[in-house]
């Protein structure tokens, strides 16, 4: 464990392979507690606790849990930061955010009607936030630069195993109630190696604390930080562009490829294809990275691939569309999350705020979860339907991979 009087320090050696498989494994297990309930599980219960009006339930069941996870992965960062156990700063949020997270989708798992199912996913949706805070900042806390890129990879496959992992346990677990406990079971075996590991930061002497500069330091003005603000700007967009497109996947495939029963099906066959392109990718691409000491242009052909294969599910709304989408959208994504991850940690405006800073980042990432139903509710009920919808999530794909280029200070 790293003793340190102040701040943290730039991690020098590599990190060792043993740490990054337990940090993988905890992240695959917080994204599967996440996913399994937003893949499937989630409209599912819409669907039956208020059939007449699923999209909306989901709508507002996922704006509302999103609102609480924009405050809620700053908030704990900042707290990680300043967090001076004897186990570290990181690994107590780490397993007190997955505890949070089995209560919550224990919750979601006896929910009797829409009002309880919303405040369990809003438990969720804090303590796994909680989590991912201290897992993401572990990262620049001990991975030197040159190993960012590689790590980033590895943490994209822990998302879409995770995703995947989380979408096969609801799907096959054998009802809403079993889905969500086994999700839960999951997640709880997943961190035990993380926290087993030992390996942490450590604060040997809590900072000065006071209410108004700590309120304050939420806010990295972009002027000051340019890097900063164009790298949360750009994530923004590109999630909020994913956003559109996962967040209504189950009902595309009911609604306008009419696939028939079983849609939740067909999102498992869509996300086990897209989990293949994207292993494919995420670790070489991250690699790649670190080896030639480059982030932006892995970035910006991902975001391309990305917008291709959004727009793709405009134009060919059909079951063999849907799975090329799927499998180049895998591709895109792959190299998008390993690069753009190095490159988030790359202008984090100071080491002793990582946490925070990162966990500001991490809004990008939530915000389009409340954005999201409110765009596209409405097109789905009849501005357009399905087509406009995933040309507009096209779009802001666009505009994201257009905007990552006004970053100067990473190659």
């Amino acid at each position: 464990m790293t003793a340190v009087t102040a701040g943290v320090p730039e991690a020098g050696e590599r990190a060792p392979g043993r740490w990054v498989g337990a940090l993988t494994l905890a992240n695959l297990g917080v994204w599967a507690g996440w996913f399994g309930p937003l893949q499937v599980l989630l409209a599912l219960q819409a669907e039956d606790l208020n059939p007449g009006h699923k999209a909306t339930t989901l709508a507002w069941t996922t704006g509302i849990g999103a609102v609480f996870s924009l405050v809620a992965n700053p908030v704990f960062g900042a707290i990680s930061d300043r967090t001076t156990s004897r186990h570290g700063m990181r690994a107590p949020w780490v397993l007190l955010g997955v505890l949070g997270g089995v209560a919550g989708l224990a919750v979601l798992a006896v929910a009797p009607s829409v009002p309880v199912m919303i405040a369990g996913w809003c438990l969720v949706q804090v303590a796994l936030n909680a989590s991912y805070a201290a897992l993401t900042a572990a990262v620049p806390d001990q991975v030197p630069w040159r190993q960012r890129g590689v790590v980033g990879g590895w943490l994209g496959v822990a998302q879409i195993g995770g995703v995947l992992a989380g979408t096969a346990l609801g799907t096959v677990a054998g009802g809403l109630a079993a889905g969500y406990l086994a999700c839960a079971a999951f997640m709880l075996v997943a961190v035990v190696p993380f926290l087993l590991a030992r390996r942490d930061a450590r604060l040997a002497e809590r900072p000065p604390f006071a209410w108004k500069a700590f309120l304050a330091g939420f806010w990295i003005d972009p002027r000051r930080h340019p890097d900063f603000g164009w790298a949360w700007l750009t994530r923004f967009l590109m999630q909020l562009s994913n956003a559109i497109v996962m967040m209504y996947l189950l009902y595309y495939l009911q609604d306008a490829v009419h696939y028939g029963d079983g849609a939740e099906t067909g999102v498992l066959i869509l996300t086990a294809l897209n989990a293949v392109t994207l292993l494919a990718s995420v670790v070489v691409a991250g690699a790649w990275s670190d080896r030639i000491g480059r982030r932006l242009p892995f970035v910006v052909w991902s975001g391309y691939v990305m917008t291709a294969a959004t727009a793709l599910l405009a134009v060919w709304q059909t079951w063999p569309g849907a799975i090329v989408a799927a499998l180049v959208l895998g591709v895109g994504f792959g190299v998008f999350t390993s690069a753009d991850f190095a490159l988030m940690t790359d202008v984090l405006p100071a080491a002793a705020d990582r946490g925070k800073d990162l966990g500001v980042i991490n809004i990008a990432a939530s915000l389009p979860q409340v954005i999201a139903p409110a765009i596209a509710a409405p097109i789905v009920a009849g501005v357009g339907g399905y087509a406009t919808l995933y040309v507009v999530a096209a779009l802001f794909a666009l505009a994201g991979t257009v905007l990552v280029r006004r970053i100067r200070s990473v190659p």
